[in-house]
């Protein structure tokens, strides 16, 4: 018995020891077999895609910065009394357009459609499949949002010191539900699975001058007019009475965030990890820094001092012009833009201040929605690619587009929020202001006078 127990383990032994071996051979020669093309290309496109996420989701953050720029900006060139209030603003219209982007916008904008108007599908993100299915349509949507709440914050800018804040949440998510994605579908729902009218004509707006910028601006321009200017800023026979903003630091401090949080806006509307994005980050700065300077040396020459507020805004104007052409012209071509752009916001500020009486406290029509306009229609008239009469005319149309769908239903859904609950404040509010009567705080109690 003892001497079968000892070949049982002998053979035993022997067979383990060869399976080792012969295991060992296969795992030597998988090691050493040559890689395929397949497997090679299999193995870049997994990797182009996990950098077109990170890319990606890395812009919507930058973007998602861009909100503070915007609050700051607001705050500084308004009066300490309402710095709550448009803080308050600026965080709830990005909280409250998440939540009606995710359950309306998103679909209408880019969802399915065959109407070439609007998308009717993808609604609250029924096209996410869960954790075993294509997981871009969370990133795509996290780049979208952020661009939505940029289109409702850029209005309350131009409504700022005097607007009532539950109806500033109301037109925020009217904003963010219909006006900006139903508009956006026209022009970039392919981008997902739509199908726009506009993208059909040859329509160019790559990150959005129009689509984004003029979509607020022209709803701002409304709320403007409605709401009537605050209280002092004109007298009896017409005159403009200057209503100084109270941190003009904070203001440009805003600017900067939005210089960067841009390189974000522009680069990032690729949504693809390339060298694309290089030139689109040269054109980005160079018209931000050739409209600043315009700015500056035009106001220098209108009012004799190189004034702090213009050249903040024609660093954004800058901006905004190159926002829609930023993929497809050259960088000579964006300065260009840029400068043009800066020479045309102290213009349009001082028209619609002076000529039209429009009060806008921050310049908001001037600069997302004059030199948005400017912006698309020089997209077309630089093209790398070579312009032509039914380009021009080809954005001329979306240009028009914009304004007739944003102004027209902002001008009706301002009425009906000022008929159910009242667009503006009292005067006694107002004088008082919003961060008290509204928000019941002030914003440096330190400096509060205590009688």
């Amino acid at each position: 018995m003892k001497t079968k127990g000892k070949l049982t383990l002998i053979v035993v032994s022997t067979f383990l020891l060869t399976s080792l071996a012969m295991f060992s051979d296969v795992l030597a020669a998988e090691s050493t077999k040559a890689p395929t093309v397949q497997s090679n290309l299999k193995a870049i496109e997994q990797v182009q895609t996990h950098a077109n996420y990170l890319w990606t989701l890395i812009a919507a953050a930058l973007v998602f910065f861009m909100q503070a720029g915007f609050a700051m900006v607001e705050a500084g060139f308004t009066r300490a009394k309402n710095a709550i209030n448009i803080m308050m603003k600026n965080m709830m219209d990005f909280s409250i357009g998440s939540m009606v982007f995710w359950a309306i916008g998103f679909g209408l904008m880019f969802g399915a459609t065959s109407n070439g108007f609007f998308g009717t599908t993808d609604f609250f993100l029924s096209g996410w499949k869960g954790p075993e299915g294509d997981q871009w349509i969370l990133a795509f949507w996290m780049f979208q949002v952020v661009f939505a709440g940029t289109a409702a914050t850029i209005v309350s800018g131009a409504m700022a010191e005097r607007t009532k804040f539950v109806a500033y949440l109301c037109y925020s998510a009217f904003i963010c539900g219909i006006i900006y994605p139903v508009f956006g579908s026209w022009a970039w729902g392919s981008l997902l699975h739509g199908n726009g009218w506009l993208e059909r004509l040859g329509f160019i707006d790559f990150a959005g001058s129009t689509v984004v910028h003029s979509v607020g601006a022209w709803c701002a321009l409304a709320g403007a007019i409605i709401l009537g200017p605050r209280t002092g800023k004109y007298g009896p026979r017409g005159e403009v009475r200057a209503i100084p903003g109270h941190n003009i630091p904070l203001a440009a401090l805003g600017v900067f965030i939005l210089w960067l949080g841009w390189f974000g806006f522009n680069p990032g509307s690729t949504t693809t990890a390339d060298t694309s994005i290089a030139m689109i980050f040269v054109n980005t700065n160079q018209a931000a820094a050739a409209g600043a300077l315009a700015a500056m040396v035009v106001s220098w020459m209108l009012f004799k001092k190189p004034e702090i507020g213009m050249t903040l805004n024609g660093a954004l104007a800058g901006l905004v012009a190159i926002t829609a052409g930023c993929a497809n012209v050259s960088p000579s071509s964006s300065v260009v833009i840029g400068l043009i752009a800066g020479v045309l916001v102290v213009l349009a500020v001082l028209f619609i201040d002076h000529k039209l009486k429009i009060d806008d406290p921050v310049g908001a029509v001037s600069v997302h929605g004059v030199c948005g306009a400017w912006g698309t229609l020089a997209a077309g008239i630089f093209n790398i690619g070579g312009t032509s009469l039914k380009l021009i005319a080809t954005q001329l149309i979306g240009i028009g587009a914009c304004f007739a769908w944003s102004f027209g239903t902002a001008i009706v859904l301002f009425k009906v929020i000022d008929m159910i609950v009242g667009l503006r404040v009292s005067p006694e509010e107002e004088l008082e202001g919003l961060d008290i009567t509204e928000h019941g705080g002030h914003a440096y109690n330190d400096f509060q006078v205590i009688n």
